[in-house]
């Protein structure tokens, strides 16, 4: 069972997304909260595998209550997934630095909220290549020298060549496919990496693949 919290001051939007999740066997809604502080609190109390987090709340917004649920150890099983009116923008990804594993447009349709629940709950990112490259192109601007960032120097050369691919948007299944390994070891690559670099997702991983200067970004 998917064990899903909703945070949103709109009533409305929780409503809709809670009749939606409680028709499926896989997944239960165990709470709803209106801001960013009571849905963090309610997230401690209650350990969603995912939490679907409006960016723009009153008392406490997403992008810090995403902040939150990253840097509480207790939390680190809950994957939260920013809901945004807008699209991709500053916002998303100042929430994907905070520790979101993705983000929904709000006028989802219901097949992709319930798929994204799913694979949020696996641990994977949101994000797909084509979110990945406006990433890239719109805000990771300055490229470091090669292999600077935290914790680069841990990886082994196969973890780096993995997280290199990660960072191009590519699934494990196609990481595999490029290197000629099975999709185990793949997802065993990535799994290690995300550790020694303490990224809780995919999503952070392709951040911290830019701005660590493992991988630079191509000129526009």
């Amino acid at each position: 069972m998917i064990r899903v919290l909703l945070v949103d001051d709109q009533p409305l939007i929780r409503s809709g997304f809670r009749a939606l999740l409680d028709l499926e066997d896989d997944i239960e809604v165990v709470a709803e909260a209106g801001d960013g502080l009571q849905g963090v609190a309610l997230a401690r109390k209650h350990l969603p595998d995912v939490a679907l987090v409006d960016i723009q709340m009153p008392v406490v917004d997403g992008i810090e209550a995403t902040r939150r649920i990253a840097a509480d150890p207790a939390l680190a099983a809950v994957h939260v997934v920013i809901l945004t009116n807008y699209g991709f923008d500053e916002y998303v990804f100042n929430a994907l630095r905070a520790g979101a594993a993705g983000f929904l447009v709000k006028d989802i349709v219901p097949e992709d909220l319930l798929h994204a629940v799913r694979v949020a709950a696996r641990g994977d990112a949101l994000l797909a290549p084509s979110i990945t490259r406006k990433l890239i192109n719109r805000y990771v601007t300055q490229p470091l020298t090669m292999g600077t960032g935290r914790g680069l120097e841990e990886l082994t050369n196969r973890e780096r060549e993995t997280v290199a691919l990660v960072a191009q948007g590519l699934s494990n299944d196609q990481i595999a496919a490029r290197m000629l390994i099975s999709p185990m070891t793949a997802k065993t690559h990535v799994n290690r990496a995300m550790a020694k670099l303490h990224a809780r997702d995919r999503a952070q991983l392709v951040i911290l693949a830019y701005e660590s200067g493992l991988v630079v970004p191509r000129s526009s």
